[in-house]
């Protein structure tokens, strides 16, 4: 695959750092380095690597990410993914100028506020709609905390599949689903319905009282990961979402 590459102002400005004649003036300043070296021209264009973090200066400090980021968030209890919804968003944890690069930082799919646990997010659009691609079958991991002891019954009847969610024609695709306790199960699914998994187990009589995603594909919530932090994916942990 072909390294792209970009003019360095047009490349700062898409990271948030400021418009192009701010990056003129902050390369004429000598507030630019790569590779140890003052860049001088402002449209000079840059292979965009993997590494550039670790060999371009902005100000003295490390560059941001380049284009193409994909991190990991523990969300926590009340935040929402959507600008629609009243409360605080999931992008508020993101430093101010990753706030502003273009391509957007975006969500890959969505937990809703009550719901907790692994959320990913990227500015790499071709790779958000692979991992929610129907066709990719990336399955989701959730452990659900229920209000009713499980009646027994509903571990075949979601691994069969054909179970019709209420308000919808389509049935559901085979779904796994772990006992833990007799208010406790981890359900792995491959789709990602409106509040699939709150509407699965309505639809047996029960209600979900805790809900918290686990992994998504071969990726899961490191336990060290305390809610409301993230971090940075390596090129390992995005190919592991794709390895189960």
């Amino acid at each position: 695959m072909k390294t792209p590459t970009s003019r360095v102002d047009k490349l700062l400005g898409s990271m948030g750092y400021g418009s192009r004649s701010e990056m003129a003036r902050l390369v004429k300043a000598g507030g630019v380095v790569l590779d140890g070296v003052d860049l001088t021209d402002v449209s000079k264009r840059i292979a965009v690597t993997p590494d550039l973090s670790s060999r371009m200066e902005i100000d003295g400090e490390p560059l941001d990410p380049p284009p193409g980021l994909v991190m990991m968030l523990n969300k926590p209890l009340g935040m929402t993914c959507s600008h629609k919804e009243d409360g605080a968003l999931v992008y508020d944890v993101l430093p101010d100028r990753w706030r502003r690069r273009d391509p957007a930082i975006s969500t890959i799919g969505r937990l809703d506020k009550a719901t907790t646990g692994l959320l990913l997010l990227t500015d790499d659009g071709a790779l958000l709609h692979r991992v929610i691609s129907p066709k990719r079958h990336v399955a989701k991991v959730y452990r659900a905390g229920l209000a009713r002891p499980l009646a027994g019954t509903e571990a075949e009847l979601f691994a069969a599949g054909g179970l019709v969610l209420e308000g919808e024609d389509k049935p559901l695709a085979p779904a796994v689903l772990e006992v833990v306790s007799p208010t406790e199960a981890r359900l792995t699914v491959t789709e990602g319905r409106y509040h699939m998994v709150r509407r699965m187990f309505a639809a047996v009589g029960n209600h979900v009282e805790t809900l918290h995603r686990e992994r998504v594909g071969g990726l899961a919530l490191p336990d060290d990961l305390a809610p409301g932090d993230w971090r940075l994916l390596d090129a390992a942990q995005i190919d592991a979402i794709f390895a189960a």
